[in-house]
């Protein structure tokens, strides 16, 4: 007897063990320790909402995640190095209009031209999770959910209630025009208003604190996104082969730990 009420207790202790590891596995958000989600959670951190810059040098896929390890943060300054330097031209002669039609499907050499359906429907549905669209249109989005980088919130949206959210063009079309871009033959103007890696879907209120601000005058209210917002303006500057001021050259540097 006394050895068999020493093998219950056993088993029992066993239990108990494996009923502790499983509660402290989970935080009470629903997240594991290790910073994973649970199953059954909800959706995960900012991180798990979007896609990494360094992952996504075309702008096709979802979202703007943080860069937080050395790793990315190193990566990230070392594509920021590359960006060229010049003082700003003149404002002069600049209209949106000069960028062709807003959100025109009629752009080539970009992802999404030429699909049927209009830039800014297409980003919607390439951020938003829950996507529900117009009867009998593939291309209208009328409701999502959607998190949005810039300030870190997930959203719940709805085309009632449209400037909710808005479409940032990261390397804002004013900017692009004074670093280079009045030069351009209109087409390739059109190109960059309408190119998914400068479009990121935002709060519309951080959209028009930002205007036309380089980098050095403003930044996402979420400072876990700031190094990966630097990138991004990296990446649209490389691309387009645009310079950035001396003064928002060092402030993308200084995002990610330069």
């Amino acid at each position: 007897m006394p050895a068999r009420r020493r093998t219950t207790l056993s088993a029992a202790a066993v239990v108990l063990l494996i009923s502790a590891a499983v509660l402290s596995s989970c935080s009470d958000d629903g997240k594991r320790a290790d910073g994973g989600a649970s199953a059954g959670a909800g959706p995960a951190g900012s991180a798990g909402r979007g896609t990494s810059p360094l992952e996504n040098p075309d702008g096709t896929k979802p979202g703007l995640a943080p860069l937080t390890s050395p790793e990315e943060q190193k990566s990230g300054r070392e594509l920021i190095a590359k960006v060229a330097t010049a003082a700003a031209g003149p404002k002069d002669g600049y209209d949106r209009n000069e960028f062709g039609p807003a959100w025109t499907d009629n752009v080539d050499g970009v992802p999404g031209g030429h699909n049927n359906c209009d830039t800014r429907n297409d980003l919607l549905a390439r951020d938003g999770s829950a996507v529900e669209r117009k009867d009998g249109s593939k291309c209208v989005v009328t409701s999502m959910t959607i998190h949005d980088p810039y300030t870190g919130k997930t959203v719940d949206w709805n085309k009632q209630q449209a400037s909710k959210i808005q479409i940032d063009h990261v390397m804002p079309l004013s900017y692009d025009w004074q670093m280079g871009a009045s030069t351009w033959e209109k087409s390739k103007r059109v190109q960059i208003a309408n190119d998914p890696l400068n479009l990121i879907p935002a709060d519309g209120s951080q959209n028009a604190s930002k205007g036309d601000s380089g980098p050095s005058a403003w930044l996402p209210a979420n400072p876990e996104i700031r190094c990966a917002y630097a990138v991004r303006f990296a990446q649209v500057s490389l691309k387009y082969r645009l310079p950035v001021t001396t003064a928002d050259k060092k402030a993308m540097l200084q995002q990610c730990g330069g």
